[in-house]
């Protein structure tokens, strides 16, 4: 198509691969707390419990992987991550023909499934940065992010319509053998990765000037114009409305450009090399992450003068969005009796927002910089969820929720792709999957944390009480947001911290991708 910008082969396979796991979470969306409710049938604080203790133990799980995927090849890992999501999910519906499911079954699945999230997600940003220029990052990021929405647009009513045909673990299926769709996807883009090297720690970042592409960067010359934003990374699973997804896609994929110069210093010795059996060739040992490495991607993200800011910002606004979810779940559902398509419905037509969003994301960044993108957007997020504590049953109801999710998508699908390109630039390619982990696993961990606090306020209260506390709550976040000279500059960059290797190598590239729920 004239004016589409062409990012290769690879890229193609990585989207492709994406599509199709987003598709089969946009169908399941929402299926753990609706099983949780309908045949389980759990009260508020069970379903707030299973979405706290998933992302909570999940993070947990996940904090020393972050260093780990850092020194490995990434495809592998994240086929790996798929492969275990497509084995752990398929383990609900087998549990259920046998009439073996349990809440205990839901809550491991829901931990397991949130742990690779996270090691996919770091990965996938990763692999990503490694395999496009900086030039296409944004562009890359907003195919993923309309991928994204389209997906949570079409899912949830078609997810909704065949639970209530065929049964309330459907969706569940789907959403595994989208997950072994994925990692076959990825297996296709074939090609050969480098293995990683750890490289000198690098000096404390700095905020990036008004210069422009900073000198070194590579770019891809043939490219047309086109496309927006961001991509979203999977972040996770997404297990109820499109905040799931909104959230997920801020945090999936990051684009970086890269990061100060540093200090040189002398390489760290390679480690010894051991033999493949296989091939009966020699290769390098992958390192062992050290017991540092777990915090270099918080040190990282608390030295930057900008990152820090907004990485308390996304803690506060993701974690106060997604403490409704359940309780959402709950009020819809079982207090006002919205059948599961009507759920569907009214959290998927809103997602027409999140392809207007990310469309055009790239051009208003382009017209009003930068900075004005991320502290305008961020502020017109906050402002809707709080009425939905005002949603009420029948018609009414219904479009009120749609209205209002319509303007959080689409402020959501405006800021996303600003700030993961953002992240992604000020970020030194050797620290992508730490940093990424760290953002991650904090977002999870405070997710689960005010879930937990929330499922006890609802049961204490009401449902609709702790969501209105919890919209109040948010409407105070923009405070956390850079001002000033902390303000990210318009069209800046960072130098890059070490010289990086050609962007493609052979006939495959350096493959980095990112998915998510974000």
């Amino acid at each position: 198509m004239a004016g589409r910008r062409r990012l290769g082969r690879e890229f193609r396979w990585l989207w492709a691969a994406y599509a199709v796991s987003s598709y089969g979470t946009g169908f399941g969306l929402g299926a753990f707390p609706l099983i949780a409710v309908l045949v389980l049938h759990s009260g508020p604080a069970q379903v707030a419990a299973l979405a706290a203790a998933g992302r909570i133990v999940g993070a947990v799980l996940a904090v020393p992987l972050g260093p780990w995927v850092e020194f490995r090849r990434k495809r592998p890992v994240m086929i790996a991550m798929d492969l275990t999501r497509f084995a752990v999910l398929l383990s609900i519906p087998v549990a259920f023909a046998f009439g073996r499911l349990s809440f205990a079954q839901l809550l491991v699945v829901s931990v397991v499934t949130a742990g690779a999230d996270i090691t996919f997600k770091a990965a996938s940003g990763a692999y990503l940065k490694a395999l496009l220029p900086s030039a296409d990052l944004l562009v890359a990021n907003s195919r993923f992010e309309s991928t994204m929405w389209t997906s949570t647009t079409l899912g949830p009513p078609l997810g909704g319509a065949a639970m209530g045909v065929f049964g309330p673990v459907t969706t569940v299926v789907a959403d595994a053998l989208s997950f072994l769709l994925s990692a076959l996807g990825l297996r296709a883009i074939g090609g050969t990765e480098p293995r990683p090297e750890r490289q000198a720690r690098p000096a404390r970042p700095v905020e990036s000037s008004d210069e422009g592409p900073a000198q070194g960067s590579p770019a891809r010359g043939d490219t047309e114009e086109g496309d927006t934003e961001e991509g979203p990374v999977r972040d996770g699973r997404v297990q109820g409305s499109a905040y799931s997804r909104a959230r997920g896609s801020a945090g999936g994929h990051a684009r970086v450009s890269a990061a100060e110069p540093q200090r040189e210093s002398a390489p760290e010795r390679n480690p010894a090399p051991e033999r493949d059996s296989a091939r009966g060739s020699v290769r390098s040992a992958a390192p062992r992450p050290r017991a540092g490495e777990l915090l270099e991607g918080w040190r990282h993200i608390l030295a930057h003068p900008t990152l820090r800011p907004l990485f308390f910002n996304a803690l506060a606004v993701n974690a106060l969005i997604m403490v409704s979810e359940p309780l959402l779940v709950v009020l819809l559902v079982d207090h006002l009796g919205f059948a599961p398509w009507q759920y569907g419905l009214a959290f998927a037509a809103p997602c027409v927002g999140g392809l207007i969003g990310s469309r055009l994301a790239r051009r208003l960044v382009a017209r009003f910089g930068q900075r004005r993108m991320l502290c305008t957007a961020g502020t017109l997020r906050v402002i809707w969820p709080v009425g939905l504590a005002f949603v009420q049953p029948g018609v009414p109801g219904l479009v009120l929720i749609i209205a209002l999710q319509l303007g959080l998508v689409t402020c959501i699908s405006l800021y996303n792709p600003v700030l993961a390109t953002y992240r992604l630039d000020h970020t030194a390619p050797d620290r992508v999957a730490r940093v990424l982990s760290a953002w991650s696993v904090s977002g999870s961990a405070t997710i689960a944390a005010l879930t937990a606090v929330w499922g006890l306020l609802a049961a204490a209260t009401s449902p609709r009480t702790a969501i209105a506390a919890a919209g109040v709550l948010l409407l105070a976040t923009p405070l956390l947001l850079p001002r000033g000279a902390k303000a990210p500059q318009d069209g800046s960059q960072v130098p890059p911290q070490s010289k990086p290797e050609d962007k493609r190598t052979g006939a495959g590239a350096q493959e980095t991708v990112d998915r998510a729920r974000g």
